[in-house]
């Protein structure tokens, strides 16, 4: 694997069904099946290939356990996504974000060539048309985990050359030297001057802001300063749960009449309290805290911290009951509460598959995205309004930021 660590030894042998999801399939009405497959299903975040960096591997082998391959997001209807790059805090005390990012993102473009035949990297709107129309997945190379503490505008003009087309504007949980994120304490009020000048170079490029992470007043600000529409890839509500990790309602109102787009993850601790508070007390702390890292410290190599962090890859979700798990349409009614607060052309799937989420009852992973259109056909949902969700409206957000690009 060009560039990428393979570390063949850890995390082997992980149980399928770990988290407590259910081995067979799950009933879906033949209308779903048929609607789900005739649409562009376009999942705002998946951490596709950390798996494959940290233990090797191939994204196109089916595996026994985990959320995510491409054989399984075959069968679960899968037309395009967000594929995560992600950049775990344990790399920034030792300056070292910016080689991994790179590492990670060799790892992807290797992952996607050896499996062209499935896959495909898409650079604007008509590139996702044409991979889905071949039956092909598109992939939109999307950072997780701030590129660069420092937020060098030359690193995302040479991340752009290498295919990267969305950039997570906070640094994951921690704040950066230019965006405040969610979950640690603020120091620029949203924004610097920096992240403005981040954001603007950015839109020149034609490159997606994606807000999730981000504080309340740095996802405000960056609204403010975009020319476009800002993406939050992966998010929640607040008035459903109140976590930072969730997007208060006049903040979404602010980022819809902007034409923004949210994607709804789909793990229960972002969108029902009594998960969020059974999977805290069972982890000890919340799912965003990494305040381990920073008693760590700089003293570490990047081999050392590959050896350290990846055992946790494929991330596994809480093993929260089935019992306590919110249901897909329980999931649904979520999404449509935001429908009525900010209309239908603003939602989107958000899955961040791979990357922790308890999944709703009964979903074991990829393969269940039909059991969310079938619970959209249940609460009465128009198919227009389905297939916006289901991607029409990522399409048509990624088309107006990357064709008023001026690289």
């Amino acid at each position: 694997m060009a560039g990428a660590p393979v570390i063949l030894a850890l995390a082997a042998g992980y149980p399928f069904g770990l988290s407590g999801q259910t081995a067979g399939a799950p009933e879906v009405s033949a209308r779903a099946r048929a609607l789900h497959a005739s649409a562009l299903v376009f999942d705002g975040h998946v951490h596709a290939v950390d798996r494959e960096f940290y233990h090797g591997g191939d994204i196109g082998e089916r595996k026994p356990d985990g959320q995510f391959d491409l054989p399984r997001a075959k069968e679960g209807g899968l037309g395009a996504l967000f594929f995560s790059i992600f950049v775990t805090e344990d790399y920034y005390p030792a300056r070292l974000e910016t080689k991994q990012a790179l590492r990670m993102l060799d790892c992807a473009i290797e992952q996607i060539g050896r499996n062209n035949r499935t896959i495909e990297i898409a650079r604007t709107a008509a590139d996702i048309e044409r991979i889905h129309a071949s039956g092909r997945i598109a992939a939109i190379l999307d950072i997780e985990g701030s590129f660069d503490l420092d937020g060098d505008p030359a690193v995302i003009r040479q991340m752009y050359r290498l295919g990267m087309r969305s950039v997570q504007l906070s640094a994951h949980n921690w704040t950066n030297n230019y965006a405040d994120s969610c979950c640690s304490p603020p120091k620029w009020g949203g924004l610097n001057d920096r992240g403005r000048a981040v954001i603007r170079e950015m839109n020149r490029l034609g490159m997606v802001i994606n807000v999730s992470h981000a504080s309340d007043e740095a996802i405000s600000g960056a609204i403010d300063v975009s020319t476009v529409p800002v993406v939050a890839t992966h998010h929640g509500l607040r008035a459903v749960n109140d976590i930072p990790r969730n997007m208060p309602d006049w903040l979404l109102k602010k980022l819809a009449a902007k034409g923004g787009v949210i994607g709804f993850q789909l793990g229960c601790e972002f969108h029902d309290r009594k998960a969020f508070e059974w999977g805290a007390a069972h982890a000890g702390k919340p799912f965003w805290d990494t305040s381990a890292i920073l008693q760590r410290g700089n003293r570490l190599s990047i081999e050392e911290i590959d050896r350290l962090v990846g055992p946790q890859f494929p991330m596994r979700p809480n093993a929260i009951p089935q019992e306590i798990r919110m249901t897909v349409d329980d999931w649904v009614s979520v999404v449509d509460r935001a429908i009525r607060l900010v209309g239908e052309d603003h939602v989107a799937l958000g899955s961040d598959f791979d990357g922790g989420p308890p999944l709703p009852r009964g979903m074991r992973d990829v393969r269940d995205l039909p059991m969310i259109t079938d619970a959209m056909l249940r609460r009465g949902y128009s198919e227009e309004r389905i297939r916006k969700f289901l991607g029409g409206n990522l399409l048509r957000v990624f088309r107006q930021i990357s064709e008023g690009a001026r690289p």
